[in-house]
């Protein structure tokens, strides 16, 4: 159910995705899930919300200039298996990886239509609203595994667990 995340940068180039699932791969660590985006439109949301907010940190032209960087790079979310997530972060950490972790809940669910609008739907009616979430089926009878990012873990736990996720 409540699992951790690992979000890290990666250089926006042929094979370093290769490079670091194989590394992953060598040690043993399987990953459960993974979704990778462009991070210049990650970089222009938070500015976007940053700027809404009024709480700038840089100038301006800092904005722009991280901007255009943060094309090169692309925003990597994985959940490795269960029980490996310290490895992971070591892993990641002796291989130099600059990254991050994150509480998420991991639920599999049935590969029906309504499915993902019933639990979103249920979580907006319980004020809880959903960062991102990704997800994937296998085939048209098998579950499905989906990671949602709530904004209160706690709260969405307590729901899922109730409706026997």
């Amino acid at each position: 159910m409540v699992r951790t995340e690992i979000s890290l940068f990666l250089k926006n180039a042929p094979g370093e995705l290769g490079k670091l699932t194989a590394l992953l791969a060598q040690a043993g660590i399987n990953i459960d899930a993974i979704t990778i985006q462009d991070a210049s439109s990650y970089v222009k949301e938070l500015f976007k919300a940053r700027g809404k907010s009024l709480k700038r940190i840089a100038s301006a032209a800092s904005y722009n200039s991280m901007s255009k960087d943060s094309a090169d790079f692309a925003l990597i979310r994985l959940l490795p298996s269960n029980g490996s997530i310290n490895q992971a972060m070591d892993l990641l950490s002796e291989n130099e990886y600059l990254f991050d972790i994150m509480p998420v809940i991991a639920v599999t669910l049935h590969n029906r239509p309504g499915e993902l609008a019933d639990i979103a739907t249920l979580l907006g009616r319980e004020g809880i609203n959903i960062n991102y979430v990704y997800g994937s089926a296998a085939g048209p009878d098998e579950r499905c595994l989906f990671i949602f990012c709530p904004d209160d873990i706690e709260h969405a736990a307590r729901i899922f667990k109730e409706k026997g996720e």
